[in-house]
């Protein structure tokens, strides 16, 4: 893995090869995510700054772990694992954050982060995996990893904006 970028961010490979260029990238964009929430106490995590969306970075926090799980435990490994935050309503539990304990949150990401690369790292790229009626590779999972984090780290990019003026990369 490259160095820091000064913001904490390990920069990915330049040269590596396929499997750490996208590890890589996907630790970046990980990064980001934890660089946005960084600093901010467990109230400024908690703001709904664009209204009318229920988006808050400790509800991003948590639904990226819930992503993290169910990509990497559910459907590469096939672990029938519940939810760390079970749907309320029907209606996904990661983004209601009124009452959320941030520790929690941020141990809990980063454990399913941790587990995610013990995966990848163990797995063939061209590995197929099933979810429902669909087929996809440990390949494609990753790179679908790092567009979904890359998406909310748009949002989160915008909801730190709003809660203290602060911009970046």
């Amino acid at each position: 893995m490259s160095a820091s970028d000064g913001t904490g961010r390990r920069e990915p490979p330049t040269t590596a090869g396929e499997r750490d260029t996208l590890a890589g990238f996907l630790d970046w964009q990980r990064d980001t995510l934890a660089m946005k929430c960084a600093g901010l106490d467990a109230e400024r995590l908690r703001r709904k700054e664009i209204p009318p969306s229920d988006l808050s970075l400790l509800g991003l926090v948590r639904h990226m772990a819930e992503v993290e799980r169910g990509w990497f435990r559910h459907v590469v490994c096939g672990e029938e694992s519940g939810s760390h935050w079970p749907r309320v309503n029907g209606g996904m539990a990661d983004f209601l954050v009124a009452d959320a304990d941030a520790e929690e949150a941020f141990a809990v990401w980063r454990a399913e982060c941790e587990n995610s690369r013990a995966i990848v790292a163990s797995r063939d790229l061209d590995e197929r995996v099933h979810r429902r009626d669909e087929t996809y590779t440990v390949r494609w999972i990753v790179t679908h990893m790092i567009e979904e984090y890359a998406r909310h780290n748009g949002h989160a990019d915008l909801l730190r904006e709003r809660i203290d003026g602060v911009t970046g990369e």
